[in-house]
């Protein structure tokens, strides 16, 4: 893999700024938590200034040269014509009636707690700083280029509380939903990826802002910062590394931390976000479509690497993400819910901090629980101890959680 370490500061010139006001705060019903006032280290190197919240830019045409892997070439793309379709076969179809879904009605949450509820795929409901943000929100049925989903979604749009903000990881069509987002009143405030901004004002959003890598802007008092990620984007035959690709930090005012990791393989930027951002309260991983190895080890990471690389970023907890959804590869289905708790006990690591939810389900952090500097120990001998496991072996049922739901069994290859 060619390791890129693009640090510096973005190659870009701003034209025109045009700062939309900042909506009123969302407060959900308050909790008994209480704040936590621990501050947090401070990052290394320090954070640049927050940009403007709408804010045109112009950026360059191409992106390619943060890849940090070469994208497939003829070789690779012959041998997956050879091999056929990447999905699981009749055995590893056999557990989806074990897939985990629990719908359930939002928990409350105030501005000095950190609330999550997982939809389904990489689509989180995030309550943070008295905000409700949404994380690359899916609500379709069937996205171009996979099967129906496999599980159905975990909240309702219908029951969502007011959307205060969402955040977009990269343009593939199962992170970014154009029917989904028509949903979105025209005014929501938008954090994209640098390039994509064209997109969502061609469908005439008003208050989008595309930062590079290591920038950040503010909404309410939650700073929203985009961090690097081992990935790409395309979603047409001409735009291939057009827009940038990554994950996001948010941070309240009281020192509340969330990642979320998007789409990614496991490289060197997870320590160097740890150290940027130092305090993660939680990481939402992907830890599913990452089979086979040789086709896909560039770009999303196994269970196993998910959850090296919430040591190297020295998260607290863990919340899994990008599976149990829709079939993008070829692992069983139930699969990364298995590895991912066998590498979390290998790992030496609490059980109650690794937040695997059911589709639907939701865990909010109140203000009694460690966070920020507290909460954050970097773990380095666990961290060296599961670098250097790897698992083939699967619990038995006693790790099936409980629960099944109405299944769309696929019927055609996944992309």
């Amino acid at each position: 893999m060619t390791q890129q370490t693009h640090e510096s500061g973005p190659p870009t010139t701003t034209s025109t700024t045009s700062t939309p006001a900042t909506p009123a705060t969302t407060t959900p019903t308050t909790s008994a938590s209480t704040a936590s006032t621990t501050p947090l280290a401070p990052p290394y190197p320090p954070l640049a200034e927050p940009r403007p919240l709408g804010e045109h830019r112009v950026w360059p045409r191409t992106f390619h040269d943060r890849l940090t892997a070469p994208l497939p070439g003829l070789k690779a793309m012959a041998r997956f014509a050879r091999e056929g379709a990447v999905r699981p076969g009749r055995e590893g179809l056999a557990d989806l009636p074990l897939l985990p879904v629990a719908p359930a009605p939002l928990p409350p949450a105030d501005p000095r707690t950190l609330a999550v509820t997982w939809a389904g795929h990489a689509s989180w409901i995030v309550r943070i700083g008295g905000l409700t943000v949404l994380t690359d929100p899916v609500w379709s049925r069937r996205i171009l280029g996979t099967p129906a989903r496999i599980t159905p979604v975990g909240v309702p749009w219908d029951s969502l509380p007011r959307v205060d903000a969402v955040v977009i990881s990269h343009n593939h069509y199962d992170h970014l939903d154009a029917p989904t987002l028509r949903r979105l009143p025209r005014a929501t405030p938008l954090f994209v990826p640098a390039g994509l901004g064209r997109w969502f004002r061609r469908r005439r959003f008003t208050c989008v802002t595309e930062l590079d890598w290591w920038e950040g802007a503010e909404l309410a008092g939650v700073r929203f910062d985009f961090v690097p990620a081992h990935h790409w984007s395309k979603r047409t035959l001409t735009d291939t590394c057009h827009s940038l690709w990554g994950g996001w930090i948010l941070t309240d005012t009281g020192g509340r931390r969330l990642y979320f990791a998007g789409d990614t393989g496991y490289g060197h930027w997870f320590s160097r976000i740890g150290r940027r951002y130092p305090g993660i309260d939680l990481a939402l991983m992907p830890i599913g479509a990452y089979d086979p190895r040789w086709w896909l080890s560039d770009v999303h990471c196994d269970p196993e690497e998910a959850v090296r690389a919430t040591l190297d970023l020295g998260a607290h907890r863990m919340a899994p993400m990008h599976w149990g959804t829709f079939i993008l590869s070829a692992e069983p289905v139930l699969e990364p819910l298995t590895r991912v708790r066998t590498a979390w006990q290998k790992a030496g690591r609490d059980r109650e901090d690794l937040w695997d939810l059911p589709v639907g389900g939701s865990k909010v952090l109140d203000g009694s629980a460690p966070s920020g500097a507290r909460g954050c120990v970097r773990h380095a001998a666990t961290a060296a101890r599961a670098a250097e496991t790897t698992t083939d072996r699967h619990p038995g049922d006693d790790l099936i959680p409980d629960g099944a739901t109405e299944i769309a069994v696929p019927d055609s290859a996944s992309r």
